[in-house]
């Protein structure tokens, strides 16, 4: 019997459908949030060890670079929140359809962009 499966498969060349990039993206910021966790913890102790530590770390939340990263882990939280609960409406039996997954895949970018957006207005 002769394999016909393809030896080398160019990822590039292979068009996703939306659910699927919002699945891999789903997974990605669960990593997001368990590094920023790491981040959001030491920036805690820091502020809790002393006064002296509470400025240190007000002075580092103040970088624009440290406003970019804390936006960064918001907005993997946002994102992982509003498809953790698309995952969830769909445990529940709505949105299992091919129809459905992809409006509901709409219906998550669409929030999550609106999240991610005010969340950057709020830290900026």
């Amino acid at each position: 019997m002769k394999d016909t499966r393809p030896v080398n498969i160019d990822l590039t060349t292979i068009r996703f459908p939306l659910t699927a990039i919002l699945s891999i993206t789903h997974r990605i910021t669960g990593v997001i949030i368990f590094i920023g966790v790491a981040i959001l913890l030491y920036l805690l102790g820091l502020s809790l060890e002393s006064e002296a530590g509470f400025a240190e770390a007000q002075q580092l939340l103040s970088s624009p670079l440290a406003k970019f990263v804390v936006w960064g882990i918001v907005s993997g939280l946002l994102y992982h929140l509003v498809a953790g609960t698309k995952h969830l409406v769909m445990d529940w039996g709505f949105g299992e359809t091919l129809a459905g997954a992809a409006i509901g895949s709409r219906i998550t970018l669409v929030l999550s962009t609106l999240f991610i957006v005010i969340a950057g207005v709020w830290i900026w």
